[in-house]
């Protein structure tokens, strides 16, 4: 766990009821990293978190993506809404509730060809069971949460 996920997040989520809008997609406040520099093809081709390299980078949705391949770098620019991560990489629970939490990359699930992060290992097993009445939740609250 890094910093900004041990002192930041439980901020966070102590305050993701108040009303503000965030950015689009969630990123690190080092880097403007997507997914905290995961490779979000890779949970789709690999089936697991896979740290992406710098040199295999993007900017979409003013946000830098970095990939572990070229290969992946290519897919994801081929079709970026395929492998980019529902409700901007913010946590799907924390947004089914209605407010905004940070992730762990690894806490991940794929459901319809979609990929959903969580905040961690706990969170992600209480939204699995619940996962299609949070994801209609989810859907509906994340326009209003975001610019």
């Amino acid at each position: 766990m890094n910093f900004r996920q041990l002192v930041i997040t439980p901020v966070m989520v102590c305050f993701a009821q108040l009303t503000f809008a965030a950015d689009p997609v969630n990123t690190t406040w080092i880097g403007n990293l997507a997914i905290e520099g995961y490779d979000t093809v890779a949970y789709f081709t690999d089936g697991e978190a896979v740290e992406g390299r710098k040199e295999y980078q993007t900017e979409w949705m003013n946000a830098n993506w970095r990939f572990a391949t070229e290969e992946h770098l290519h897919m994801f620019l081929a079709n970026p809404e395929k492998y980019a991560p529902q409700y901007g990489g913010y946590c799907a629970y924390a947004v089914s509730n209605n407010g905004l939490a940070d992730i762990d990359p690894e806490q991940f699930h794929i459901y319809e060809d979609k990929l959903y992060l969580n905040y961690k290992a706990r969170i992600l097993q209480e939204w699995l069971p619940e996962k299609l009445e949070r994801i209609e939740a989810a859907n509906e609250n994340f326009p209003n949460l975001v610019d």
